[in-house]
C-alpha cells in the first residue's frame, strides 16, 4: 500500500517540534562521545571503531526522523517513543568510550532498544495510514537481523566483535536497499520542510561539537597569541563549513526535493539518510584534528592528527559534492578543488606548526566561501535579468 497523500503527517509546512529538539540533545552527547573515542585512539583501528559507532548513532537518529515524519505533530505516540528512546540512547552514549571493551553489551542492548522503539513508532504510523506496512516490514527484518548481530558481537572480543558489528551496520544500512525502488517509493508522503530542517539541525549539532572541542582543548593551555590565533582560525573553519551547507546547498536541496514528486522518498533516502553520513563523519573527524591542533599550537602535528584536520574537511566537502549532485544534478567544482587543496595541505604540511596549518586551511575554506558566494550572486543577477 502507499501512504495516504492527505495525511496530516505529510503536510509540507510541518516543522520540528519541541520534543524532537529535546530528543536531539542526547545526540549532541553521543557525537561528543564518538569524538572522544577517536581522540583516545587516533589510529586506523581507532578510526574504524569510532566510525562504526558513528554510523550506528547516525542511523538511529535518521531512522527516527523518517518515522516521526510520518506522524502528526501532536501525536502522543511520537512523544512517548521519543522520550523513551531518549533515555536509551543516553545510556548507550555513556557506554560509547568502552563499547569495544567491557561496556559493549550495555551499548548494544540499549542501542537495539532504540531501534525497536523506532520500528514500533513506524508500525503505528502504518496503522494510521501514513506509511506503507509492506515497506516497513521489509527493512524491519534487516533491523532485527542487524541488532541480533550487534548484541551477539558485544559478548565477543577483538576482531570478532568488530567483524560482527561491521556486518550489523552493513545489513542495517542495506535494509532499505533490499526493497525494490518501487516499494521504497511508496513508503510514505514526505513532509519536505520538516525533513530538510531536521537534517540541517543535525549538521548544526555536529558543527557545535567542533566548537566545543576547540573550547575544551583551549582550557588546558595558557591564553597566548598562538592559542588565540589557532582558536580563531578553527572557529572560522567551522563557520565556513556552516556556510557551505546553509548558504548554498540546503535551500537548493529542499527546493529540489519538492520537485521530485513520486521520487521524493528515493531522493530523500539517497541524499539525506546516506550521503549526509559523509558530512557528519567529516565534521566529527575534523573536530578531533582541531582539538589536537589547539593542544599542540606551534609544534608540527603528527601525521594522524594532520590527516584528521585536513582529511575531515575534505570528506565533508566531498559529501557536499555527492549531496548536490544527487539532489540538484550540480557538480560542485569549487568544493572539489577545495577538498583537493586540503589533501595537498596534509601531504605537504608536515613541517608546518599546528596554528599555521589551521590558518592555511581556514584560508582555503574562506576562498571556497568567496567563490560560492560569487556563484550565488551571479545566479541571482541572472534570474533578475532573464
Amino acid at each position: 500500500m502507499s501512504a495516504a497523500s492527505g495525511a496530516e503527517a505529510g503536510s509540507e509546512e510541518r516543522r520540528t517540534t519541541p520534543v524532537e529538539l529535546l530528543w536531539d540533545l542526547v545526540f549532541v552527547y553521543a557525537v561528543t562521545q564518538v569524538t572522544a573515542l577517536l581522540a583516545s585512539d587516533l589510529s586506523w583501528s581507532g578510526l574504524l571503531h569510532s566510525m562504526l559507532i558513528l554510523a550506528l548513532v547516525w542511523w538511529a537518529w535518521s531512522a527516527f526522523v523518517w518515522a516521526a515524519n510520518a506522524q502528526a505533530e501532536d501525536s502522543a505516540t511520537m512523544r512517548v517513543a521519543l522520550l523513551g528512546s531518549l533515555v536509551l540512547i543516553f545510556v548507550a552514549g555513556l557506554a560509547i568510550p568502552g563499547a569495544f571493551d567491557g561496556k559493549g553489551p550495555l551499548f548494544a542492548i540499549t542501542y537495539a532498544g532504540v531501534r525497536l522503539v523506532h520500528l514500533a513508532l513506524y508500525a503505528d504510523a502504518s496503522r494510521k495510514g501514513n506509511a506503507s506496512w509492506e515497506a516497513i516490514a521489509g527493512f524491519g527484518a534487516a533491523v532485527i537481523a542487524g541488532m541480533a548481530l550487534l548484541i551477539a558481537g558485544s559478548f565477543l572480543d577483538g576482531a570478532t566483535r568488530v567483524a560482527l558489528w561491521t556486518a550489523a551496520v552493513a545489513i542495517d544500512y542495506a535494509g532499505p536497499a533490499w526493497l525494490t525502488r518501487e516499494r521504497l517509493r511508496g513508503l510514505q508522503d514526505v513532509a519536505v520542510a520538516h525533513f530538510a530542517e531536521r537534517y540541517g539541525l543535525f549538521i548544526i549539532i555536529c558543527l557545535g561539537e567542533s566548537i566545543i572541542a576547540i573550547g575544551l582543548a583551549a582550557n588546558h593551555r595558557a591564553l597566548g597569541a598562538e592559542l588565540i590565533a589557532t582558536v580563531v582560525f578553527g572557529v572560522l573553519i567551522t563557520i565556513g563549513l556552516w556556510w557551505t551547507y546553509f548558504g548554498v546547498v540546503a535551500e537548493d536541496a529542499e527546493h529540489s526535493l519538492r520537485r521530485k514528486n513520486r521520487d521524493t522518498v528515493l531522493a530523500a533516502a539517497d541524499g539525506y539518510s546516506y550521503m549526509h553520513l559523509l558530512l557528519v563523519a567529516g565534521i566529527t573527524i575534523f573536530a578531533v584534528g582541531i582539538r589536537f591542533a589547539v593542544e599542540d599550537l606551534g609544534d608540527p602535528l603528527s601525521a594522524a592528527a594532520r590527516l584528521a584536520l585536513c582529511g575531515g574537511v575534505a570528506l565533508y566537502l566531498l559529501g557536499h559534492v555527492a549531496f548536490g549532485l544527487r539532489m540538484s544534478g550540480d557538480l560542485g567544482i569549487e568544493e572539489l578543488i577545495a577538498a583537493a587543496a586540503t589533501l595537498l595541505l596534509f601531504a605537504f604540511g608536515a613541517a608546518l606548526g599546528a596554528w599555521t596549518l589551521v590558518a592555511v586551511e581556514a584560508a582555503i575554506i574562506a576562498l571556497l566561501c568567496a567563490a560560492e558566494s560569487g556563484s550565488v550572486l551571479l545566479g541571482h543577477v541572472g534570474r533578475l535579468t532573464s
